[in-house]
């Protein structure tokens, strides 16, 4: 295994932080209208939309690596063997309804489940628990219903259809996932001579990579938002199946944090339950933003594959659970 130097992760986590550090700046200048060209309403609009994403997000993330760093240099291996099952098969739904217990949203699970994956648990497990965290946590079932009161079928079918997109998921990685899609996430350079200095290095490794692609694919959610012109939701809410789709497309690019996107689905009037439920159940798996820190921390392999099959099984399911339940 190769593993990379101390040297060259420091050079990479240098270069995200001036990329980082360029896009907030101009982000800004355009928001403050310093300079004439920054002035248009798109790039004022992309820009807020930009840092609105990046300020929800952040407190998150930085929430996942201290959790990830500490689960690293703390928390002893043999602890996560006594607690998941032996039998993989069975692990993966323990690691999914494990997700109701962890408030918290995708931009901290990203992190948690490379510490999970480093500190020996089986892939497909730490991928359940990645997807099933954000989606079903207290926090955001009870969020779900505040934003569709008087509505419990709603969060039913937001718990179910995410659990089982999870479990899913797991399965079919435990199925046909290969251990070189992931990046070695192992790096020795991580292990410091103290507990406490092995937590400082994995979280600022994890805090500078997946910081650096959560503001890159914020980028990319801003100006694709921007840019969108709001006619073409009105155009497909009536037909059911587009409607899922157009709202499901739509969740991967605003990149909502989970424990607000039920209010945001709410608004959605002219669209079905189903097809609000489509975005409440992709958005937290499958975003611009999750699948760049997916990126940062796993590797472009594994999102490359991991990020479309989750689209497609979390699509399916919410028309399947809607139809099921909502109507």
């Amino acid at each position: 295994m190769n593993l990379a130097s101390p040297a060259r992760t420091s050079t990479k986590g240098q270069v995200l932080g001036i990329v980082v550090s360029l896009i907030i700046v101009l982000s800004i200048a355009a928001q403050l209208r310093v300079f004439e060209g920054l002035s248009s309403p798109a790039v004022t609009t992309a820009s807020t939309i930009f840092i609105s994403i990046v300020v929800q997000a952040l407190p998150f993330l930085i929430l996942g690596v201290l959790l990830s760093g500490a689960i690293i240099a703390f928390v002893p291996r043999a602890l996560w063997q006594r607690i998941l099952p032996k039998n993989p098969v069975l692990a993966v739904p323990v690691a999914g309804c494990a997700g109701l217990v962890l408030p918290g949203c995708e931009c901290a699970s990203v992190p948690i489940g490379g510490a999970l994956i480093k500190s020996g648990v089986r892939p497909a497990a730490a991928l359940t628990f990645l997807l099933a965290a954000p989606a079903i946590n207290p926090v955001v079932l009870a969020s779900t219903w505040v934003a569709f009161p008087g509505q419990p079928e709603m969060v039913l079918s937001r718990l179910v259809a995410s659990l089982a997109v999870s479990i899913a998921m797991g399965w079919l990685w435990l199925r046909f996932g290969k251990a070189e899609w992931l990046r070695p996430l192992m790096r020795e350079h991580l292990h410091g001579a103290t507990r406490f200095d092995t937590f400082r290095r994995a979280a600022t490794h994890d805090f500078l990579h997946a910081g650096g692609f959560l503001v890159i694919g914020a980028g990319v959610a801003a100006i694709l938002d921007a840019v969108v012109p709001v006619s073409l939701m009105d155009a497909v809410a009536d037909n059911p199946l587009l409607a899922i789709l157009a709202l499901a497309l739509l969740a991967v690019v605003l990149c909502v944090c989970s424990e607000a996107d039920a209010f945001i689905a709410a608004s959605f009037t002219q669209f079905s339950p189903t097809a609000m439920l489509a975005f409440m159940v992709v958005g937290p798996m499958v975003d611009l933003k999750l699948v760049g820190m997916q990126v940062g921390i796993f590797g472009r392999r594994f999102a490359s594959r991991f990020a479309p099959t989750t689209f497609v099984v979390a699509v399916l399911m919410s028309a399947f659970v809607g139809w099921w339940l909502l109507t």
